[in-house]
This record gives C-alpha cells, sequence and structure tokens, in this order.
C-alpha cells in the first residue's frame, strides 16, 4: 500500500490537508493535527509519504493518536515511512508521534527530511520500540537530515535490533542547553554547531529510555 499525506499550515487560516491510502488527518485544535490509522499499515511491502510545509508565521503541532506497529507480510519484511517538512521564516512546527513498534521479522525504515530557515523552530520526535511484549525481533533503521538556511546542520543514523531494542530521538532547534551525556545509560545530548540540540537515549525497553531522558 502506497500512504500519501500532505499538510500546508498557514497563518490565520486552517491548514490545508490531503491524505490517500491507510493514513487520515484531523485537525484537533488550532494549530493542532492528528494522523489516525484507517488500515493496517505500514506492513512489509508499505510506502507511507508525509510532507508537511509550515508556511511564514504559521504553527502546527503533529502527533499520532495510537502507537504505530509495523507488522511483515507474507512475501516482504520491508516497509519504509519518508517525512519532508519544510518550516519558513518565523514559523513553528512539532512533530511528536506516539511510539514505532517494529513487530517481529519486520524491517522498518525511516527518512526525515528537514528544511528550516534559521528564524524558524523546530522540534522533531521519534520514539521507536523493537518487538511487542514477549516477541522476538525485528529490526528498524531511520535517518535524520536537517538543513538550516539550505546548510547542512546535521546528518544522522540509528538502527535498532535485537541487542538495542529502544530509542527516543528529539532534534530542538533552536536550543540553548549545553550537552550532557549520562554516565549510565547509553543517552546522550549533543549541541550542535547550528544552535540546535539533538538528543539520542538507546536502551532495552521505552520505560528505561524515558528514565535516560528525564535524568540528562
Amino acid at each position: 500500500m502506497h500512504t500519501d499525506v500532505r499538510i500546508i499550515a498557514r497563518s490565520g487560516r486552517t491548514p490545508l490537508i490531503r491524505a490517500t491510502g491507510g493514513l487520515a488527518v484531523r485537525q484537533t485544535g488550532v494549530d493542532r493535527v492528528h494522523l489516525i490509522s484507517t488500515a493496517a499499515t505500514p506492513l512489509g511491502g508499505d510506502h507511507i509519504s508525509v510532507s508537511v510545509q509550515v508556511q511564514a508565521g504559521a504553527r502546527l503541532h503533529l502527533h499520532t493518536v495510537a502507537a504505530t506497529i509495523a507488522l511483515p507480510a507474507r512475501h516482504e519484511t520491508v516497509s519504509d515511512a519518508e517525512w519532508n517538512l519544510d518550516v519558513a521564516d518565523d514559523a513553528e512546527l512539532v512533530v511528536d508521534p506516539l511510539p514505532t513498534i517494529v513487530a517481529a521479522d519486520a524491517d522498518h525504515r525511516t527518512r526525515t527530511h528537514v528544511h528550516a530557515a534559521s528564524t524558524a523552530r523546530v522540534t522533531i520526535g521519534e520514539t521507536v520500540q523493537i518487538g511487542r511484549h514477549t516477541e522476538g525481533a525485528g529490526r528498524w533503521s531511520g535517518r535524520l537530515h536537517v538543513d538550516i538556511d539550505r546548510a547542512a546542520a546535521l546528518r544522522h543514523r540509528v538502527e535498532l535490533d535485537r541487542s538495542r531494542r529502544a530509542l527516543i530521538s528529539r532534534f530542538v532547534y533552536p536550543d540553548p542547553r549545553p550537552a550532557a551525556v549520562s554516565p549510565t545509560a547509553v543517552a546522550a545530548r549533543l549541541d550542535l554547531r547550528c544552535g540546535a540540540t539533538l538528543t539520542t537515549v538507546v536502551s532495552a525497553s521505552l520505560t528505561d529510555a524515558n528514565s535516560a531522558l528525564a535524568a540528562l
């Protein structure tokens, strides 16, 4: 299945929304929308494309109503999701979906591309758990590319498998907080030269990952 979502946030006006395939979009506040599953996706072989444009001076908070479960299909295990996010001058975008759960034998891959103006405000969150309760491992990989005023600000890639089962990632621009590293967990907040921070926590479970995140 191919799922295509297009959202244009406009200052002082309701966002323009178009969605086909396995996701729908519902406006849940003045500047807030939620993605809603209308079919079982992503299955192996599925492709999800989400494009968001936040025009100058506009705000948009994008969430999901439930966790995303990536499942293998009978003859295909790989599914993928691509997010293209454009944030204009003095605009704000927050993307904070509920966790993605990658079921046994599934292989889910995400790619997120952010193009932001230097005066924009951007928060991108990603939370992943490999396997449901007592379930064997799947695989997940994610790439986050960020450009600020057309200059490369971040190129980041993470993989999860049987040995590393949970991830919390947060990119925040701008963010004046200093760098921090956990002495007891695989968790760090990096301060980037562009004035942003990237926080990454990798752990055996989301419960442990959330505890490490809170301690940074």
